[in-house]
């Protein structure tokens, strides 16, 4: 009677109320092959404790000891202690989104904080309180562009990240917006400059693109917006690696920048919640989803926070939202801000730099190894990189876990002409052993008999 708490006697009342004789002929109007005429076949019940037992155990299933070389949007750094400490005091926990702003000063403060940083990071003029994640934060920079430019049509590069597109695609399925997709060049894992000029026409509303890109690759930002600005077009900036911004040039020729805060304190929490946030010139704010915090001063001249925009649907008419999906991801938001005034101006440079140094020690040692080779080395990249290996990756993959180590990421998944290719990512958490017996286990090709 815990989790079902009508008793036979309400239940009879209640059958008697809407005129069912019985259960059965509640529920007859599902035919009868769709009945289930037994119990279910669950475990027996059982006490607290023992549950509690049930899960430790399952816990330990979880490789959560392995050295893991995984990246792709979802990134390992270290998380000062301090955040969770912090994040979850009362104050912030009980009012995660300023639902009756004003009166949750300190969130507001924490938001308009997380704003400030978030411009400076990305070189723009103002940022959003946060979005769900770096998924769905590109695709209403998508849908924000065109409202802005009135057109109706987006050019997407190959190099942003595939889930992310996906997101796109759904979006804009229903939005009557064609999309085209534009390729890389195979030296260097950019975007392909001359296609993008050929597919940018003056219908064209936004180009999207990533940098770094899924392959870890830093687009030419600069070459890119001279072609989509040349005819009208929004050029977008997606960042799935927020660290990266530790000492890669802003792209400030963007018009509009979305943003994955994972990298800044947020776990992993096996795939959410995140922190997603858009950052865009001044001339756009007014189309920016989501909400935007401002400071102010009260009637006695005391400093405040105000919830100074805010385009959704529970706060202004429903034709006039810029979107209806989006939400405030504050609390997660929090974690990035203080993970941010923990490391300051300085910390995250330097933070960057050993993610650098990491990567390279990573690429330079595993594509050492025979049978690995290292793709995309014509241009600049962050802390990840593509290897191409003699051996199809299901095949070494098993190496590397059983001496507790996850490998890259397959891309022929979403990419067939990449074989045999992984991505690999280095963080300042993986440790140059990690790294050395990784490419101990890549190198020990079974012999052949």
């Amino acid at each position: 009677m815990r989790y079902l708490p009508k008793s036979p006697i309400e239940r009879e009342q209640m059958l008697a109320e809407i005129g069912a004789p019985t259960i059965d002929d509640l529920f007859a109007v599902i035919p009868a092959e769709h009945r289930l005429n037994r119990d279910l076949d669950v475990p027996r019940q059982h006490a607290e404790s023992e549950i509690i037992d049930y899960f430790r155990a399952a816990g330990k299933k979880n490789s959560t000891g392995f050295a893991s070389f995984l990246g792709a949007g979802a990134y390992r750094h270290y998380r000062p202690v301090i955040i969770d400490s912090l994040v979850q005091r009362g104050e912030f926990l009980t009012s995660y989104t300023p639902y009756q702003a004003e009166i949750t000063q300190g969130t507001l403060q924490a938001i308009f904080e997380f704003q400030t940083m978030i411009a400076e990071l990305t070189g723009m003029d103002v940022a959003n309180a946060s979005m769900y994640d770096g998924s769905t934060g590109a695709a209403e920079a998508v849908m924000m562009a065109v409202r802005v430019t009135g057109r109706h049509k987006a050019v997407v590069a190959a190099t942003v990240h595939p889930e992310y597109r996906e997101v796109l695609a759904t979006y804009a399925k229903h939005q009557g917006l064609p999309t085209s997709l534009v390729g890389y060049e195979l030296k260097t894992g950019r975007i392909d400059l001359t296609a993008l000029e050929a597919s940018v026409t003056q219908e064209t509303a936004a180009v999207l693109v990533q940098s770094p890109n899924f392959f870890g690759v830093i687009e030419d930002i600069p070459a890119i917006a001279a072609i989509a600005h040349a005819k009208g077009a929004l050029l977008i900036v997606s960042i799935a690696e927020a660290v990266s911004l530790g000492v890669v040039r802003p792209p400030v020729e963007a018009d509009i920048v979305s943003l994955e805060a994972q990298s800044f304190g947020v776990a992993l929490s096996y795939g959410g919640p995140f922190c997603g946030v858009l950052a865009v010139k001044e001339q756009f704010v007014r189309q920016m989803p989501g909400r935007l915090v401002g400071q102010t001063v009260d009637g006695s001249g005391y400093r405040g926070f105000v919830l100074t925009l805010s385009t959704r649907e529970q706060h202004i008419r429903r034709e006039k939202a810029t979107s209806n999906i989006c939400t405030n991801q504050a609390l997660v938001a929090l974690m990035a801000t203080i993970f941010l005034s923990v490391y300051g101006k300085e910390g995250i440079g330097e933070l960057a730099e050993h993610n650098l140094a990491k990567a390279d020690y990573a690429a330079k040692t595993l594509s050492a190894q025979p049978g690995v080779k290292l793709r995309f080395t014509g241009a600049p990249r962050f802390n990840e990189f593509v290897l191409q290996t003699e051996e199809a990756p299901a095949q070494w993959s098993q190496r590397l876990l059983d001496a507790e180590i996850v490998g890259g990421i397959d891309l022929s998944r979403w990419y067939p002409e990449l074989r045999n290719c992984t991505l690999w990512c280095a963080t300042e958490i993986i440790t140059r052993e990690q790294i050395d017996a990784a490419a101990k286990a890549l190198a020990a090709v079974p012999a052949r008999a």
